[in-house]
């Protein structure tokens, strides 16, 4: 057999080695979530009060994300697929968590200023109801998933069917100035339901994404559905600009 092949053929034994050795050290390797946010209106994803949180809509992501993981939010198609947000998996909390920890009072909707209605800590635990089904344990809030002052009894099963509560004090939120998708991450372009990049199959895109994420954090803008006449997402940790 010539050298030449020999080589050959050892460079690929030894890079694929190397790939499944790297596939099996990544068990629990980073990935990036990428979905479209149909509708920007700072209740989901609520970028609010210093922490970007998701507790509403997208099930299967909060059902599957793990802490280190990235989700990044993009506009539909016809608006460029540019990029609304992205926020690193923090913690994940249950429904119970997330309504009884401090930091979060201020995401439980009430009436007053936009960013209060907007809340998306809508889903208050009922006494002694630990046995009932899941959908039956959380009182819903009058909240932008709710008929009014009435239960929406099919968003509410929807919601809770996600289980955790994502939360991310690393975050960039963009809002009405979304920025462009770079060439490089243009894999993340997804049409309906979530795409997920893992990390040992997508190396180069991963390392760019830590690259480009780096120069941006915390609030840029405004909800592209945000009413001009209400200044209230001012308020908070940090500006929306």
């Amino acid at each position: 057999m010539p050298i030449s092949l020999i080589g050959f053929k050892y460079h690929c034994r030894e890079r694929n080695s190397f790939s499944a050795r790297f596939a099996r050290s990544c068990g629990g390797c980073m990935k990036i979530y990428s979905y479209i946010v149909t509708h920007d209106t700072g209740f989901a994803p609520n970028p609010f009060w210093g922490y970007c949180t998701i507790a509403c809509c997208k099930p299967s992501i909060r059902r599957s994300a793990t802490k280190g993981d990235w989700i990044v939010g993009l506009a539909p198609k016809k608006h460029g697929h540019r990029v609304v947000f992205f926020m690193r998996v923090d913690e994940i909390l249950t429904f119970d968590q997330y309504w009884r920890d401090k930091r979060f009072r201020r995401k439980r909707p009430k009436r007053g200023s936009v960013i209060f209605r907007r809340g998306d800590n809508i889903y208050q635990p009922l006494p002694s109801a630990q046995a009932r089904p899941m959908v039956d344990r959380y009182r819903q809030l009058s909240s932008m998933h709710s008929n009014k002052d009435k239960e929406d009894t099919k968003e509410k099963k929807h919601d809770l069917s996600g289980v955790n509560v994502l939360i991310s004090k690393r975050f960039a939120y963009f809002g009405s100035k979304a920025q462009p998708l770079p060439r490089e991450l243009e894999p993340l372009k997804v049409a309906r339901g979530h795409r997920i990049l893992k990390e040992e199959e997508h190396v180069d895109l991963f390392h760019f994404f830590t690259r480009w994420r780096s120069k941006w954090s915390g609030r840029h803008g405004a909800p592209s559905k945000w009413p001009k006449d209400d200044q209230s997402c001012e308020s908070g940790l940090v500006k929306c600009a």
